[in-house]
């Protein structure tokens, strides 16, 4: 009877998980693990605090210890890539110009709403490497200032409301 209870057990964490899989198409499930295993500095299949902030460093991005406590706590316990991808889930079901917008907060530490213009750079360098031909035709709607920042918070408007030049 317990081999039974314990069978019963992992088909039921097996279920939990699937819904979290089908969430996501196949590409998008490859793309968020070698996203993850880009954070998993360690590789031990876990996102620990220490994964995060060398992560960050390679970004140089400085992060203070309670901002990384804050993220590894939206798990709830020990992140693992189906923890990961359920985070994801929950976050892609909210408002999509409040995803963009997180999306380019950690690259916006003074939260000025311009990200520098080694932005580009670092898209052609850091986990899905873009082609300068991509870089130049994600941000040809971008508003760019007179140095090259780039106005994150309009080209997020633009893209989750469209282009205003396009429709006149």
């Amino acid at each position: 009877a317990s081999k039974k209870a314990s069978n019963k057990r992992q088909r039921g964490n097996q279920k939990s998980c699937s819904n979290v899989f089908s969430m996501f198409e196949q590409s998008q499930i490859q793309e968020f693990k070698e996203a993850f295993g880009c954070i998993d500095q360690d590789r031990d299949g876990v996102i620990k605090k220490q994964d995060l902030k060398e992560t960050y460093a390679q970004l140089k991005l400085n992060i203070k210890d309670e901002e990384l406590e804050e993220m590894l706590n939206e798990g709830k316990g020990p992140i693992n890539f189906t923890v990961f991808l359920t985070l994801f889930g929950e976050k892609l079901n909210t408002d999509p110009e409040d995803t963009i917008l997180a999306a380019f907060k950690p690259f916006d530490p003074n939260g000025t709403g311009f990200v520098n213009k080694d932005f580009k750079r670092l898209l052609m360098n850091q986990a899905d490497k873009f082609t300068a031909e991509e870089v130049e035709q994600a941000f040809t709607l971008a508003p760019i200032d007179p140095i090259g920042n780039i106005d994150y918070k309009q080209l997020c408007y633009i893209i989750t409301h469209g282009d205003e030049k396009e429709e006149s």
